[in-house]
């Protein structure tokens, strides 16, 4: 099996993921909308669940680190660990 460079180095779509069957948005939850500095996540109101609204994200970590569930995933990129 032969692979490119673009299978290899594949970024994910958005820099901050929330795992949806975690996140309690629902019941009340905001602590990861109210810890970014940028304002780049919110809470899609249809669904009871935050997603990244906005991809400008400074990899500054207090949305994964204070989410209570552990539904918000930071992607740093290779070159920024």
């Amino acid at each position: 099996m032969s692979y490119t460079p673009h299978d290899i180095f594949q970024r994910s779509s958005a820099a901050v993921t929330i795992d949806e069957s975690l996140c309690i948005a629902d019941k009340g939850c905001t602590v990861c909308v109210d810890v970014c500095p940028l304002d780049l996540l919110a809470i899609d109101m249809t669904k009871g669940k935050a997603y990244m609204q906005f991809d400008e994200c400074w990899y500054c970590m207090p949305c994964e680190r204070d989410c209570p569930t552990g539904a918000v995933k930071v992607e740093i990129p290779y070159l920024l660990r």
